[in-house]
C-alpha cells in the first residue's frame, strides 16, 4: 500500500495545535516582561525616595555632598612629662664568684643550679678531716706549753721567796722571769695555731656571701679544689635590687646634673625591646665621671627593686629618665602637626565646619602628644586624619576614629 501521502484531516489538526501553542507562548512572554517592568519601576521609585530622604537628612544636619570625612581631636590642657630615652643593659647589683679558701676534696654541693639563695646558705662542703687533725695537734701543743708555763711560774714564785732570803742570786731570778715570759709567748703562738685550725674547719663549709641567683655548677662533688683555682665553684648574681646602665646624649647632661644638684630623685622606667611593655620603675643612682668621645654619650646607672624579677642580667632594655614636667601645657596629638618649608602648622576646624591652616610654635613632643607654645587655644578642634584630602576652606564632617572611613 502507498503511504507517502498523509491524511489531510490529520494534517489540519496538527496545524491548528501549533498555532495555539505559538499564541500561548507569546502570551506568557508578554506577561513575564510586564511583571519585570512593574518590579523595576517599584525598586526605582523606592531608591529615589530613599535618596531624597538621605539628602534631606544630610541637609538638616548641615552635611552636603562636598563635605570631606575627617578625624578630629580637641586641643587640651595638661601636664607633659619630659623624658630622656637611652639604650641600656641590665647589670646585677653585685656579682660574686664563689671560691674555696682552703685546699681539699669537695664532698657535697647541696645547691640547685639556678636556685635563689640567701646570705650564709651552705653551697658546698670540703672534707674536714685533715683540718680536724691539724686542730687536734695544735690543741695538744697548746696544752703541753701551758703545762710548762705553769711549772715555770711555780719556780718563779719559789725563786722570789729564796731571793728575799738571800738564798739565790738575782741573776737566777731574772733568768726564771725571762723563761716565764718565753712560755707565755709560746702559749700565744699555740693559741694562734688552734684558732687557725678552727678557721680552716669553718672554711670547709662554703657559704653564700650575698643573696641572689646561682648559676651553673662549675665543679662537681668528688673533685680536689684549691684556693688558687681561677674559675671557682659557682657565680652568684644579686637580682634584688638590680641596676640598669644606659646612655644619653652629652648635650642632655646639664639638665640631669641640675636636677641632681637640687637633690631631686629622678625616676627611671625600663621598657622592653619594642618599647611597648614597662618592665620596672626605679630611680637614677649615679652618673659616670666622663663622656665617651667616640659616641658623644655619657653612662647613667639606675637602680630597680625588681621584686617581680622582670629584669634579668644582661637583658637589653630601653630606659626613660624623667627630668622635668611641663605644667598646664597646650597639647595636641602628634598626627595633627603638619610641616611646610616655612613652619609647622595644623588644620583647625572652624564653627562652620570649614578648615583653616594655622602656624604653630612647637615646644616639644613626647610620646603621642605635642606641646604647643603658641598658635592654638585649648578647646579648639584640629584635624588628625584626612589632612591629605583638605585645603584651607574645605568643608569637613568630623568622625570618630572607629567610624572613620579607610583612607584611599
Amino acid at each position: 500500500m502507498d503511504t507517502t501521502h498523509a491524511d489531510p484531516i490529520a494534517n489540519g489538526e496538527t496545524s491548528r495545535e501549533r498555532s495555539k501553542n505559538f499564541v500561548r507562548s507569546r502570551w506568557l512572554i508578554g506577561l513575564t516582561a510586564g511583571l519585570v517592568l512593574i518590579v523595576g519601576v517599584y525598586f526605582l521609585r523606592a531608591w529615589s525616595v530613599n535618596a531624597q530622604l538621605a539628602t534631606q537628612k544630610n541637609r538638616r544636619s548641615g552635611i552636603d555632598a562636598q563635605s570631606v570625612p575627617v578625624v578630629t581631636a580637641a586641643v587640651q590642657t595638661g601636664d607633659m612629662p619630659v623624658y630622656l630615652n637611652g639604650l641600656g643593659s641590665v647589670i646585677p647589683y653585685n656579682t660574686i664568684t664563689v671560691k674555696s679558701r682552703v685546699d681539699g676534696q669537695l664532698i657535697r654541693v647541696p645547691f640547685q643550679e639556678g636556685q635563689v639563695v640567701s646570705t650564709g646558705q651552705v653551697l658546698a662542703e670540703i672534707d674536714p678531716r685533715p683540718f680536724e687533725v691539724q686542730l687536734a695537734q695544735a690543741e695538744g701543743q697548746l696544752a703541753r706549753d701551758q703545762a710548762l708555763l705553769t711549772n715555770a711560774q711555780i719556780d718563779l714564785e719559789r725563786y722570789r721567796v729564796l731571793f728575799k732570803q738571800d738564798s739565790v742570786p738575782k741573776q737566777q731570778l731574772d733568768t726564771q722571769e725571762s723563761l716565764v715570759r718565753q712560755f707565755q709567748g709560746t702559749i700565744k703562738a699555740d693559741q694562734g695555731q688552734v684558732d687557725n685550725a678552727k678557721l680552716q674547719l669553718v672554711y670547709c663549709r662554703i657559704t653564700a656571701p650575698i643573696g641572689g641567683r646561682v648559676g651553673l655548677r662549675l665543679v662537681d662533688a668528688g673533685n680536689m679544689i684549691h684556693a688558687t683555682d681561677a674559675n671557682g665553684l659557682v657565680v652568684i648574681t644579686q637580682l634584688q635590687p638590680i641596676t640598669v646602665v644606659f646612655t644619653v646624649a652629652e648635650d642632655k647632661l646639664p639638665a640631669v646634673l641640675a636636677k641632681l644638684k637640687s637633690d631631686a630623685r629622678l625616676t627611671v622606667e625600663a621598657y622592653d625591646r619594642e618599647q611597648k611593655q614597662r618592665l620596672a620603675t626605679g630611680y637614677l643612682q649615679s652618673i659616670d665621671n666622663q663622656i665617651d668621645p667616640t659616641t658623644g654619650t655619657v653612662k647613667l646607672k639606675a637602680v630597680f627593686a625588681n621584686a617581680d624579677g622582670a629584669l634579668f642580667p644582661n637583658q637589653f632594655v630601653n630606659a626613660r629618665l624623667l627630668v622635668d614636667t611641663l605644667r598646664n601645657a597646650t597639647l595636641v596629638p602628634n598626627a595633627a602637626i603638619q610641616r611646610s618649608p616655612q613652619s609647622a602648622y595644623v588644620l583647625v576646624v572652624k564653627p562652620d565646619n570649614t578648615v583653616e591652616a594655622r602656624n604653630v610654635a612647637i615646644q616639644m613632643s613626647q610620646g603621642n602628644d605635642t606641646a604647643i607654645a603658641s598658635g592654638l587655644t585649648p578647646g579648639e578642634t584640629v584635624v588628625v586624619d584626612g589632612v591629605d584630602k583638605l585645603q584651607p576652606g574645605s568643608k569637613v564632617v568630623a568622625r570618630t576614629p572607629s567610624a572613620a572611613p579607610p583612607r584611599s
